[in-house]
């Protein structure tokens, strides 16, 4: 007789609770990424628009959530988080902002080689050198937590209250 405990085929690792080092290693690049972004003069503001536009590229239902509220907290508007998914075709993002998405978007699908290319140019017009740097990092580490909550498929459970 084996000691295999055996489970639904569908049922998820949470692989952030299963291999807390390396979440924990994650966690400290992100907490690095929102320090060079405000060492660069990017606000948590923008950072969270970033969090929020790549969790709605990569579909991550868990990041939305936590990071609509986190945006909302910093004084994010609704108008401006209800377009985000067209901001190209809005003019309520400023340059500094839409350069700062373009990156992230190039960042989140880095194969498309135009678009990266494109996206780097324009944030070259109106970014210093640690604000792309910054967008960059802020990218790439929510990218990350989007993978590790897909993959654990994290659930998103009604607020409180409503």
């Amino acid at each position: 007789m084996s000691d295999v405990t055996v489970v639904p085929a569908d049922r998820r690792v949470f692989i952030d609770k299963q291999s807390p080092q390396a979440y924990k290693a994650l966690v400290a690049a992100a907490e690095a990424a929102r320090e060079a972004a405000a060492d660069a003069g990017l606000d948590r503001r923008l950072v969270e628009l970033v969090n929020l536009r790549v969790s709605q590229i990569n579909g991550c239902a868990f990041c939305l959530n936590v990071h609509t509220r986190a945006a909302l907290r910093e004084g994010e508007t609704t108008q401006r988080l209800g377009v985000l998914p067209a901001w190209r075709d809005t003019e309520v993002f400023t340059a500094r902002e839409r350069a700062v998405l373009a990156l992230a978007e190039a960042t989140t699908h880095p194969a498309d080689a135009a678009v990266q290319a494109a996206a780097y140019g324009a944030a070259r017009e109106v970014l210093t050198d640690a604000e792309i740097s910054a967008s960059v990092w802020v990218a790439i580490t929510i990218n990350s937590f989007n993978r590790v909550s897909i993959m654990s498929k994290h659930p998103v459970r009604p607020a409180s209250g409503r």
